[in-house]
C-alpha cells in the first residue's frame, strides 16, 4: 500500500492546485478596491480541454472590465452539464455547444424539459474530427461498417454526433465496434493500430490529432455531400467547414461538421448586468486572443445568428455593435 503522502500526491495533482491558486489570486486582485463586487461563476469543463483555459481568459476580462463583477471559472463535466447548471442557478454563465444549448432551450433530449437559458455570445467553433490513418484504407464514413472507432467519453457530445451520423448513413451502434476513450487516448489507440478511426469534437488544431499526426499520415473521413447537406438543413446549429490541409499535414483539405461554442446565461439575469459582461468580453477580444489561441477563431458577428435567442442584454450589445452606435 502506498504511504499516505504518495496517495495524496496521486489524488491531488500539484498542477491543479497551482491553477486554482492562480485563479483565486486573479479574482482577489480584481476585487481589490471594489468592496461591492459580486462573484459570478462561469462553467467550463475538465482541465486539459479547450473550455477551461478559454474560461480563465473570459473570467479575467470580466473581472477587469465589468463594473462590480468578479468572475471565477469553474471546473464542470462540460458542455452537456453546463446548461443544466446555468438553468438551475448553480452557475451564472457557462460555455457549451450551440446544439446542446438549443436542445436545452427547446426541452429536447438529453434534457428532461425546457431550461431557463439564453445565449450571451458566440465563441470559437468546434469541428467534428473524423480521422483515420492512410494505412487503414478507409476513405468514407460508410467504410466504417464493422470497424473499430474511438468516440470520446461515454455520454459526450462526440458520441452523440456519432450516433446521428450512423443513423444518417443507415447504420447503428451494432454496425461498428465502439471504444469510449478520452480524445488523447483515442488518438493514441489510432497511432497504435488498435482502432481504425478516432473522433473528436474540438477546436482546431486539436492537440490529440497533432500528436497522432506526428507518427503517421492522417486523413479526414469523407461524408457524402447529400448526407451533410440534409443534416445541416434539419439542424441549423451545425455548419460545414473546410479544415486546410496544412493544419494536420493531410494530403487534402478536410470537410467537416462544425458547431459553434457559445456563452450562455440564465434567462432571468438582469439585462444591464449581461450587457456589462458581454461588453467586457467582446470589447476586449484582442486581449483574449493574445492569451488564448482558440479565441482567435471567435467571430462576434455569428452571435446574432445563433439558434438560441440572445439574452436581452446581449442582444442590445450586439445590435449596437452592428450599427456602430452606442446602446
Amino acid at each position: 500500500m502506498l504511504p499516505a503522502t504518495n496517495r495524496f500526491r496521486r489524488i491531488v495533482d500539484p498542477r491543479v492546485v497551482l491553477r486554482f491558486l492562480f485563479v483565486l489570486l486573479v479574482t482577489v486582485l480584481g476585487a481589490c478596491g471594489r468592496p461591492d463586487f459580486e462573484e459570478y461563476r462561469l462553467g467550463t469543463a475538465a482541465l486539459g480541454g479547450a473550455y477551461y483555459p478559454l474560461g480563465q481568459g473570459i473570467a479575467n476580462l470580466v473581472t477587469q472590465h465589468a463594473p462590480g463583477i468578479a468572475m471565477v471559472p469553474i471546473v464542470t463535466r462540460g458542455a452537456i452539464e453546463n446548461p443544466r447548471l446555468v438553468s438551475g442557478g448553480d452557475l451564472e454563465l457557462g460555455i457549451t455547444n450551440a446544439d446542446l444549448a438549443f436542445f436545452g432551450y427547446e426541452g429536447r433530449a438529453p434534457y428532461p424539459g425546457r431550461l431557463e437559458i439564453r445565449a450571451a455570445g458566440a465563441l470559437h467553433p468546434s469541428v467534428l474530427h473524423l480521422i483515420t490513418s492512410l494505412s487503414t484504407g478507409l476513405e468514407s464514413f460508410v467504410d466504417l461498417r464493422g470497424r473499430r472507432i474511438a468516440v470520446g467519453p461515454a455520454g459526450g457530445t462526440t458520441f452523440f454526433l456519432t450516433q446521428m451520423l450512423l443513423a444518417a448513413h443507415g447504420m447503428t451502434l451494432d454496425d461498428v465496434v465502439v471504444s469510449f476513450l478520452s480524445y488523447s487516448d483515442g488518438f493514441s489507440q489510432l497511432s497504435d493500430g488498435n482502432v481504425d478511426a478516432a473522433f473528436a469534437l474540438a477546436g482546431y488544431p486539436a492537440a490529440a490529432v497533432l500528436q497522432a499526426g506526428a507518427t503517421q499520415d492522417l486523413q479526414f473521413l469523407r461524408i457524402e455531400s447529400a448526407v451533410a447537406e440534409a443534416i445541416v438543413t434539419e439542424n441549423p446549429y451545425y455548419s460545414i467547414v473546410n479544415v486546410p490541409a496544412d493544419v494536420y499535414d493531410t494530403e487534402e483539405d478536410g470537410i467537416a461538421f462544425a458547431v459553434d461554442n457559445i456563452l450562455i446565461v440564465n434567462a432571468n439575469t438582469d439585462a444591464d448586468t449581461v450587457y456589462d459582461i458581454v461588453a467586457a468580453i467582446y470589447d476586449h477580444l484582442p486581449e483574449l486572443r493574445r492569451a488564448n489561441a482558440v479565441a482567435r477563431q471567435i467571430d462576434p458577428t455569428r452571435s446574432t445568428a445563433l439558434a438560441v435567442p440572445l439574452h436581452e442584454g446581449a442582444r442590445r450589445y450586439f445590435e449596437s455593435a452592428e450599427s456602430g452606435s452606442p446602446p
